[in-house]
């Protein structure tokens, strides 16, 4: 009598892939710091708002130094530093995260397609790329954020999201270049698939960890550039956000007068959220790339 052996699925190398990825990933310090920490800042966002006072509401307590009624301290007129600070990382990540997503999605939509189609289509896509590429981008964003100011929120992350996706489109067209040149990707077009699935099955998978690192750095780029329009009064005040927050200190002489508790806090939180993306794009890098992965040293081991 003999037994047949259980055949593995199609399946099972990938689902062992993705363990093996997984572990990495947990033992990533990096990573799993940088997550943390931005864990801290979206949990603060979704739910400071409903627990943090005021942050516009007015106290006898004018430029107080922190204490216990007030742990940031006060501004000029009174508001509490601590609700502005809370209230305003809500407004700090949905510009990262809108503005990072739209630039994302055109880089995507240029680089991807124009590399696969190529022809006319990736020329002309290109050149656009290649246009906004030698155009200054802090002063470009500056014209056109002084332009339409006062529009509210969604100019400034359209601002932010125009000038920041060109060079993103570029690195993902360079890769699309090589994948639609693959074996698999002939492959596919020899049976008759769509393109829309080949770029969607075959080539956008490959270029999932660019896309995600491509994104993180989106994000880092929109914050840090709404807080320099902010403090240079092209952005919308009554919006609340911690380049906001140095615009209102500047204005005030908050510098100059001593009043550290009232820019030093947005400012440290701006430093803490990029140094939290750049760590798990560091992370991710490492996970995904076989070349950066650093091996410890087991213990015992000489």
């Amino acid at each position: 009598m003999t037994t047949t052996l259980p055949t593995a699925t199609p399946a099972a190398p990938e689902r062992a892939a993705g363990r093996g990825l997984l572990r990495l990933a947990l033992r990533s310090r990096r990573l799993a710091l940088g997550l943390g920490v931005l864990a801290v800042f979206a949990l603060t966002a979704v739910i400071g708002p409903w627990l943090a006072s005021d942050p516009d509401a007015v106290s006898v307590d004018l430029g107080q130094a922190p204490s216990g009624a007030h742990w940031l301290g006060t501004t000029q007129t009174g508001q509490d530093v601590f609700a502005q600070l809370v209230v305003s990382a809500r407004g700090t990540l949905v510009i990262g995260a809108a503005a990072a997503v739209i630039a994302t999605v055109v880089s995507v939509v240029i680089g991807i397609g124009g590399g696969f189609l190529g022809g006319v289509a990736d020329e002309t896509l290109s050149l656009v790329s290649n246009v906004f590429l030698v155009i200054p981008g802090l002063p470009l964003v500056i014209v056109v954020a002084a332009y339409v100011k006062g529009d509210g929120v969604l100019s400034t992350v359209l601002v932010i999201a125009l000038t920041s996706w060109a060079a993103s489109a570029r690195v993902l067209r360079a890769q699309t270049l090589s994948l639609r040149g693959r074996d698999y990707v002939l492959a596919a077009r020899v049976y008759g698939e769509k393109r829309w699935r080949i770029v969607l099955v075959e080539i956008l998978p490959n270029e999932l960890a660019i896309i995600v690192s491509q994104f993180i750095h989106a994000v880092i780029f929109a914050v840090l550039t709404q807080a320099g329009l902010a403090f240079l009064g092209l952005a919308d005040p009554a919006y609340l956000t911690w380049g906001t927050m140095l615009y209102f200190a500047q204005n005030a002489e908050a510098l100059t007068g001593g009043a550290w508790w009232w820019f030093v806090p947005p400012g440290l939180c701006i430093a803490l959220l990029g140094t939290a993306l750049s760590l798990v794009s560091f992370g991710l890098d490492e996970v995904l790339d076989p070349r950066l992965r650093t091996r410890r040293p087991r213990k015992g081991a000489r």
